[in-house]
C-alpha cells in the first residue's frame, strides 16, 4: 500500500484525495464475514408439512361436539351441542362421557385409541386463542386422546382428497 506525503515541490499544502484503499479492505473483510455467517444463521429443518385440503367429516353418535364463541363481554362461551356450559361443567361432563364410553365397550382394555370418541371443535373465526386452547386442553384432561377442528371450506374450492 502507497501512500502519498506531499508534492515533490516542497508544497505543504493537505491533500484533498481520499484513500479509499482501507475502506476495500474493509468491505471485503465484511462481505467475507456475511458470506461465511449467514449459511450458518439460516438453517433449517426438514420438515414434511401436511397438505391442506377439504375432508369430509365421518361423524359417529359417541363424538363430542363443541362450539366456541365469545359472548358480548368478551368472555369464552362453550357449547357442548347446543347446552352451553362453563368450563368445570365441561370437565365434568366430558370425564363423564369418557367413563360411560369405556364401561359400554367393556373396560379399557377392549379399546383402541381409534374406538374412543372424538371431539368436534367448531371455534368462531373471532374467538381469541385463550378460549380454544382451554377447551382443548380440558378435554385433554378429561381423558379424549383426539381432538380435531371442523372448518368451512372456502368458496369455490374442490372437495377431493389428498
Amino acid at each position: 500500500m502507497a501512500m502519498s506525503v506531499g508534492s515533490d515541490g516542497g508544497d505543504d499544502k493537505p491533500m484533498s484525495d481520499i484513500n479509499t484503499t482501507p475502506l476495500v479492505d474493509v468491505m471485503l473483510v465484511l462481505l467475507i464475514i456475511f458470506l461465511i455467517a449467514v449459511p450458518v444463521v439460516v438453517q433449517t429443518v426438514e420438515l414434511q408439512l401436511p397438505k391442506v385440503a377439504f375432508e369430509p367429516t365421518t361423524t359417529k353418535p359417541e363424538n363430542v361436539s363443541l362450539s366456541i364463541t365469545t359472548n358480548a363481554d368478551g368472555n369464552c362461551a362453550v357449547f357442548w351441542g347446543m347446552t352451553p356450559v362453563s368450563s368445570d361443567e365441561l370437565l365434568d361432563r366430558a370425564v363423564t362421557k369418557l367413563e360411560s364410553d369405556i364401561k359400554k365397550a367393556g373396560g379399557v382394555e377392549n379399546l383402541t385409541p381409534e374406538d374412543l370418541p372424538e371431539v368436534h371443535i367448531r371455534g368462531d373465526i373471532n374467538t381469541p386463542y385463550r378460549c380454544i386452547g382451554g377447551t382443548i386442553y380440558t378435554m385433554q384432561r378429561a381423558g379424549f386422546p383426539r381432538v380435531g377442528f371442523i372448518s368451512e371450506p372456502e368458496p369455490g374450492s374442490n372437495s377431493t382428497r389428498l
